[in-house]
């Protein structure tokens, strides 16, 4: 129980003491604690009258007068509130003995001292409602509700509100009536005596559309005070939230002020303003601040009246004007295309989303809504221009984002949705388009009921009879009806759905269609793109092969093609777009779009998170397809995609869905700034749009381990796959878009390295590149980063990984796993074991096991299940192997196995072996990044001479150590300069396992938490209190 619920229950039970008057002087009340003090130290000879104050308040009050003249009374003057309250601070004990806490401040013991009024609420609305609930919670008694009369047999929110707490509720027609004689209005007298009986002390007016007489609002002991929606003097009428943002203030608010003859010029009793938006709506401005505001301040204006403190504050003539109701004159809500963008812009926001703005397009009355001021230079994508005679220019645009409207000044404003003049509401960007035939969808029983029950809810609003053909507004729903209908629809159905679909969905057989598609989980949204279809590995798959941008994916700006080749048949798979700087700088535009303003960068932190484990369980399903697609545009062999190159993948975006939520700062202990303190903190933020580029080796698991990173942290995504392989990229991008993932987050670009590639680490508004490839490509990567924005960068470069072999390992294993650490994935691997250095001692043995190990292996096409070895994924990457072992065997080396390309189509490489690899032979030196195993001596008893040759290399990716001596592989593995050492094994990758190399192999990490920090900014705050 409050305070003052307390103190009004003792009242009641000390009803005998309710009248008692206490007329006392300040000074014999302060006697009582200041006894030791001299007179000339006491308070001065002022007097305090306190009437119908609590009773057990002045029986302790009453205890002070002892010491006082009771002579000296008579002549009492009344002490302000303030007095008052400093009396009571000195009266601790008053409150001790009912249990509440001493007062402490005179505020506190102020608010104690408020009167309880009667009131009268007169208005409409959940406004309304909430300014009763608010100022019933704070102890006043409300006599009487004065509302408006039922509408179609339903009631207004507030007579229902004030019905469930039992109170008296009035619905009067009206309140006046006209004279025949005179002309003027009068107060109906059985409504002036039915007010007077409620014995209303104040009337309080929230939100009105009755005109109220004066003798009613005069009539209170207090008046009465009404809430208007501005600044006062400005914009008085009963569209001032319009009229504001019209005229373009910088500052809106609200005013409460003492009522008058019903032109908004009385005094002004508390004002409250904010900062108007760029974009701030008539809808947005009220829902932000003057409605919840707005119920605080109306509140707080009678807690100001029951205390005594309520300013009359004339308004001022200067800045005053009046301006017409809009809502009550249509043709005022009509543009004049004559604007500039900013008024144009103003006046469509200022009616949105009541009652609209409207203009004529070719002759078509279309309501506006959506408005933002466009400010690129150019034109969108695929933007379709409309003839129009009545704007300047006589041309509109329509684009994804919405419809251009120009303006007088050679700009545009860009609204996202159209009302058409039957009322339905559309996407602004779907204007012109063809209309869709009726959709009759075939119904399951359970659907059919969900039907039925919303013609049940639609009959229960609208009181009337449901077809098919019924529309919901012209048969008399209201706004306030649609909120009743999404919350039916919700309880009855199951299907949650936003207000502007119902405004999109007017009719009962529309309504019913979107509530059906969402049951079964259709997106409205439907993804419009070219497949390719194919009937192989026995299941039918299907993939993209455009680009994917914005949500979309669309050919190239040129409509240029090149041809993806599949590495088993040598033949052509499908056509794919050559991205253009064009189309870089669209999916640049889209994902910094997504960042900024898009639903992405506002979305929490765990709904991210169920994104991105929504997506890996999309690729779970679809791995088998997805396996199969990296089999047929990579040559990877299918048992290894869909364990390693898929099936990694999806663990990789399900670790990372898991850290969304757990991406957090610190606080920092620093040097309090004395007197004051000091609150140092650390949070991390996503960079913004990042550029991802990636190589052909394992095309979706690169992606995954880049990209799931980036996204966790927040970021938006361009990435460009390798022009090689894009097809599971693409498929991606399908899924990502099935998953929820909103438009422009992720965008991905077809393309060679040296245009696309090159583009986005040129790309001034890109802020983060992240890339997989050589370490020549990767020095050229860094300086465009460098040179173009300084943009951060990670880089996961060559290698030419040492494997050292000790005499002591386990032999057996040891060969199978340097079969594996070579062989693996066809040998295009960044972290393969690119030298082998076995011990003398067991040089020849382990040799003849290698070639037997290696001549075990199955060469074959991908999709064969018994295949271990499939075809290079390219014609150039075969013939740089070819020339290796040529130019390996010219500086000494010999093939003891392998060494040429198989007979047969494809481009298949044998797994080669090469010994007598002296270091300066160029196979000791170059990465081979195929199936080329090159085998070095060293000389057992040398630990340090091995380790010099296996670190004298400028990579630095990852080494490995076989040996049992638990001593020996701990001081190696220490000495070795590698981001990664494999200890008696090798390719054990995890994906909470930090990924990264050294020197020119690179850095940054992929995977593991560190992942997250090559995506993320630390800001540092500090702040004095």
């Amino acid at each position: 129980m409050t305070t003052y619920s307390k103190l009004k229950t003792w009242r009641a039970q000390m009803s005998a003491l309710e009248t008692s008057i206490l007329i006392c002087t300040r000074e014999a009340l302060l006697t009582c604690d200041c006894t030791d003090k001299s007179p000339d130290q006491r308070a001065p000879q002022n007097h305090v009258f306190v009437a119908h104050f609590f009773g057990s308040v002045v029986n302790v009050l009453c205890a002070a007068l002892s010491r006082a003249s009771r002579a000296q009374l008579k002549d009492c003057a009344l002490l302000s509130r303030e007095d008052i309250a400093v009396l009571l601070i000195t009266r601790n004990d008053v409150w001790g003995r009912h249990g509440i806490r001493a007062k402490e401040n005179i505020e506190d013991c102020k608010a104690q001292l408020c009167v309880e009024m009667k009131i009268a609420i007169i208005g409409q609305s959940s406004f309304a409602v909430d300014v009763y609930k608010a100022i019933r919670d704070n102890g006043h008694e409300i006599v009487v509700i004065y509302t408006i009369p039922d509408k179609n047999g339903r009631a207004d929110v507030l007579a229902l509100e004030a019905e469930k707490d039992g109170l008296v509720v009035k619905k009067p027609a009206r309140w006046r009536k006209k004279d025949p004689a005179t002309g003027k209005f009068h107060v109906l007298p059985e409504m002036l005596e039915e007010f007077r009986n409620f014995g209303a002390e104040l009337n309080v007016m929230p939100f009105c559309t009755q005109f109220i007489p004066l003798d009613i609002t005069e009539e209170p002991k207090y008046k009465s005070i009404i809430y208007h929606p501005s600044i006062l003097p400005a914009h008085r009428g009963a569209s001032a939230i319009n009229w504001t943002i019209i005229k373009g203030d910088k500052k809106g608010g609200f005013t409460v002020f003492w009522a008058d003859d019903g032109l908004d010029t009385g005094p002004i009793l508390l004002q409250k303003e904010t900062s108007i938006k760029e974009n701030d709506t008539l809808n947005t401005l009220y829902k932000r601040f003057l409605y919840p505001e707005g119920v605080k301040g109306m509140a707080e204006a009678v807690e100001l009246i029951a205390a005594g403190k309520a300013p009359r504050i004339v308004q001022p003539e200067e800045g005053a004007s009046y301006e017409p109701y809009i809502t009550m004159k249509p043709e005022l809500a009509q543009i004049e295309w004559n604007k500039t963008q900013q008024e144009l812009h103003n006046f469509i926001r200022a009616n949105d989303k009541v009652p609209g703005a409207w203009g004529i397009i070719n002759g078509e009355k279309l309501a506006f809504f959506g408005s933002t001021k466009w400010k690129k230079d150019k034109m969108p994508k695929k933007a379709r221009e409309i003839s129009v005679s009545e704007v300047p220019g006589k041309k509109v645009f329509v684009h994804d984002g919405g419809m251009l409207l120009p303006s007088n000044d050679g700009k545009f404003v860009n609204v996202d949705t159209i009302r058409l003049e039957n009322g339905k509401s559309i996407l602004a960007k779907t204007f012109g388009l063809a209309s869709a035939n009726k959709e009759d969808l075939v119904l399951s029983p359970d659907e059919k009921e969900s039907v039925e029950k919303l013609r049940g809810i639609w009959k229960g609003i609208l009181q009337m009879d449901v077809d098919g053909e019924s529309e919901f507004f012209e048969a008399g729903g209201t706004s306030a009806d649609v909120t009743r209908l999404i919350e039916e629809i919700k309880f009855g159905t199951g299907v949650e759905l936003e207000t502007s679909q119902i405004y999109m969905a007017t009719s009962f057989d529309e309504q019913s269609n979107l509530i059906i598609k969402k049951m079964r989980g259709e997106d409205d949204n439907k993804l419009i793109l070219d497949k390719i279809e194919m009937d192989i590995n026995r299941m039918k798959i299907s993939f993209p092969h455009q680009m994917f941008i914005n949500g979309e994916f669309t050919d190239s700006s040129n409509n240029t093609w090149y041809e993806s080749i599949d590495p088993n048949t040598e033949k052509p798979i499908c056509k794919i777009p050559l991205a253009t700087q064009d189309d870089v700088d669209s999916a640049v535009e889209a994902a910094e779009e997504a960042f900024y303003n898009g639903e992405w960068g506002t979305m929490n932190a765990r709904d991210r998170g169920r994104l991105m484990y929504k997506l890996a369980d999309l690729m779970e399903e679809h791995k088998e397809e997805l396996a199969t697609i990296e089999c047929i545009d990579a040559g990877a062999v299918y048992t290894l995609a869909l364990k390693t190159h898929i099936g990694m993948s999806i663990d990789t975006w399900r670790y990372f869905a898991g850290w969304c939520d757990k991406i957090h700062g610190k606080t920092i202990p620093i040097n309090n700034a004395r007197p004051n303190n000091n609150l140092c903190m650390t949070i991390k933020e996503p960079v913004g749009v990042c550029g991802l580029v990636t190589p052909w080796n394992y095309p979706l698991m690169m992606l995954s381990w880049k990209m799931a990173a980036c996204l966790a942290a927040g970021n938006t995504v361009v990435h460009k796959p390798d022009q090689n392989c894009p097809l599971t990229a693409l498929k991606f991008a399908e899924l990502a878009h099935q998953a929820g993932f909103p438009k422009g987050v992720i965008n991905i670009v077809t393309g060679s390295g040296r245009e696309i590639g090159q583009a986005l680490t040129d790309h001034p508004r890109i802020r983060k590149v992240g890339f997989t490839g050589s370490t020549p490509v990767g020095a050229q990567v860094m300086a465009s980063c460098a040179k173009s924005n300084l943009k951060k960068c990670s880089l996961e470069l060559g290698g030419k990984s040492p494997l050292i072999i000790f005499a002591d390992a386990d032999l057996e294993k040891a060969v199978r796993q340097v079969c594996g650490a070579v062989f693996f994935n066809k040998g295009e691997n960044c972290i393969a074991a690119g030298r082998i250095f076995l011990a003398e001692s067991i040089h020849d043995k382990f040799v003849k096991q290698l070639i037997n190990e290696t001549k075990k292996m199955v060469i074959g096409e991908p999709l064969d299940r018994s295949t271990a070895h499939g075809p290079q994924n390219n014609k150039i990457h075969l013939n740089r192997l070819i020339e290796f072992v040529q130019k390996s065997v010219a500086d000494g080396a010999k093939v003891v196995c392998g060494g040429n390309r198989v007979k047969r189509t494809g481009f298949y490489f044998e797994p080669t072996i090469l010994t007598e690899v002296d270091d300066n032979n160029y196979a000791a030196k170059n990465e081979a990044f195929g199936p080329i195993m090159c085998v070095q001596k060293f000389d057992d008893d040398d630990v340090d001479d091995v380790l010099e040759r296996a670190n004298n290399i400028e990579y630095g990716l990852a080494a490995g150590v076989f040996s049992k001596d638990a001593s020996k592989v701990m001081r190696v593995a220490k000495r070795l300069h590698a981001g990664t050492v494999f200890v008696n094994t090798y390719q054990k990758t995890d994906v909470a396992a930090p990924f990264g190399g050294f020197k020119q192999s690179g850095f940054g990490k992929d995977l593991g938490e560190d992942a997250l920090n090559e995506y993320l900014l630390t800001k540092t705050i500090t702040m004095e209190y």
